[in-house]
């Protein structure tokens, strides 16, 4: 609770400063440490903005900045948990696909649909999750969503059909997804940049609850009570969830994008007749039109404005990030689906609760790379900045988000895919379990460093839209990963664990290098062109 009282117990001082300071100006404040000698900017608690606002611990502050450290990491953390949901809905499944071929006597390729279309759907569904987060705030999205998400995790878990069972993991992965772009969107608004590569890593953290936990607990649960249980589960998270979200989780969007107001049509023919008792009559050429007018408007915001949010692809910074962040998730998906293919048949044929330890180690090598590459990430930042001599009026760092990309893009960019290509020629031989054990924890690291440079430019390419940011880069990723995790099996069956992860791994290493080097050339001009353009 310490985290949570920080900024009510300076209520009173907040009162006492804003009256002795009444009189003087303050210029605003560009960092934190001249925010912490400004009175707090606490929101009432009656004007606190979302849905249940009144009850959350942790004050709303007009500028999320001014936060305290302590009540920041307690809202990132919050945050992380929550992310953690998604992945940990999909991770929660491997070890007990082979169960469900089994009891709907489908094939594997339809069983892994349950797992494939619900990262589907943790691509798409951010769409809308973001687009809404600007205009409705970002505690209403997490409230509805994750209220969305026990009812369909329920439902999965009654499911007396494969089709059904697809069906409702689709929808649980689309309610699941909102914390995949707004989470990000949450930390940059109470992160400044120079702190928000750690910040973004930790953020991370709760996202890897999933490929680490989940096949651990998708085994024993599945192969103790059955692939129900795994529902079950995911339902008890939800809600555990979702009660933090009440409670400890504030509105952090500076300033809600208000949408339009419909026009009230006043008619010339109004008289003194028809105005009796303050009533007006409208012509029904008018009344038409507004109706139109109204309809548009709707339809703009459901639809229109959503799908615009790819339209951002247009930018080589933008696209390009995407691009090396969606083929490193892809190969992520592919990999996930063999290691669940070979481990439970010949040589290995592994329980599945031993089949769940198999995903520790790519779990292992994600967390560690979280906790170390963020703080890695902000000292190349601040490192390059110095080099650079870029100084602001105030002698503040000048940090450009294109120096995420630095010697940590060309490491990862070379390890994971070697990793693969160790991996898919150590399995396909049936080689000791614990030998490509040990690609799969090097695969998860690198990895780890891609996903966070990626998510951190974005955030920073695009600071006023940064949920939109993340929006389309997990639009994109997961349909690469929807692909990896339909295809793998087939191409494993066709050629083989080897030559698939042969080609994947070469394949990334060209395009990976080249994405680097694209965003180490261009992107200052890229980004300076693109700042332009959306504030124009």
């Amino acid at each position: 609770m310490a985290a949570f009282q920080d900024v009510r117990a300076g209520d009173s001082s907040v009162a006492r400063q804003t009256r002795s300071s009444s009189d003087e100006k303050q210029s605003p404040p560009s960092r934190p440490s001249s925010t912490r000698s400004r009175p707090l900017s606490i929101v009432p608690r009656s004007q606190q903005r979302g849905l249940l606002g009144r009850f959350t611990v942790i004050p709303e502050l007009g500028c999320p900045y001014e936060y305290t450290k302590r009540t920041k990491w307690a809202i990132t953390a919050v945050v992380a948990l929550a992310g953690g949901l998604g992945p940990l809905g999909s991770g929660i499944f491997y070890p007990a696909l082979p169960q469900i071929s089994l009891e709907f006597d489908t094939e594997p390729v339809i069983a892994n649909l349950s797992v494939a279309l619900y990262m589907l759907a943790m691509g798409i569904f951010p769409l809308w999750w973001s687009s809404f987060s600007e205009t409705l705030g970002r505690r209403n999205i997490y409230l509805v969503s994750f209220s969305l998400f026990i009812v369909f995790s329920v439902l999965s878990a009654v499911s007396h059909s494969i089709a059904m069972l697809v069906v409702m993991r689709l929808l649980s992965g689309g309610a699941s997804a909102s914390v995949q772009a707004v989470g990000a969107g949450t930390i940059a608004d109470i992160w400044e940049s120079r702190e928000r590569g750690r910040a973004m890593s930790i953020f991370y953290l709760g996202p890897l609850i999933g490929p680490l936990l989940g096949p651990i607990a998708g085994g024993a649960l599945s192969e103790a009570l059955g692939w129900q249980s795994t529902m079950w589960a995911l339902t008890i998270y939800g809600g555990v969830i979702l009660l933090l979200l009440v409670f400890c989780l504030p509105e952090t969007l500076p300033r809600l994008k208000s949408p339009p107001a419909p026009t009230v049509v006043a008619t010339a023919n109004d008289s003194s007749e028809n105005n009796a008792g303050g009533l007006t009559r409208t012509k029904t050429a008018e009344s038409v039109k507004e109706s139109t007018k109204r309809a548009a408007v709707v339809f703009k915001q459901l639809i229109v404005d959503p799908l615009s949010i790819l339209l951002y692809l247009r930018f080589p910074p933008v696209a390009i990030t995407v691009y090396y962040a969606a083929i490193t998730f892809g190969t992520l998906f592919a990999l996930n689906i063999s290691v669940q293919a070979a481990y439970s048949t010949d040589p290995y044929g592994f329980s599945p609760s031993i089949l769940g330890l198999m995903y520790i180690p790519s779990g292992t090598g994600y967390i560690i790379a979280s906790l170390l590459g963020g703080r890695w990430l902000d000292y190349i930042m601040a490192r390059e900045a110095r080099k650079a001599g870029r100084y602001d009026d105030g002698g503040n760092l000048v940090l450009l988000p294109e120096d995420r990309m630095r010697e940590n893009a060309w490491l990862a960019a070379t390890v994971y895919p070697a990793s693969l290509i160790f991996y898919g020629w150590t399995i396909q031989n049936g080689v000791f379990w614990f030998v490509p054990v040990i690609s799969q924890f090097t695969f998860g690291g690198a990895s780890m460093l891609v996903f966070a440079a990626a998510t951190t430019m974005l955030t920073e390419f695009m600071p006023k839209r940064s949920s939109s940011g993340v929006a389309v880069n997990n639009f994109v990723r997961n349909m690469f990963s929807c692909t990896g995790a339909v295809a793998a099996q087939p191409v494993i069956s066709s050629i083989g664990h080897g030559w698939l992860f042969t080609i994947l791994g070469v394949f990334t290493w060209v395009t990976g290098y080249a994405c680097i080097w694209a965003l180490k050339k261009k992107a200052p001009v890229w980004r300076i062109s693109m700042e332009k353009e959306l504030n124009r």
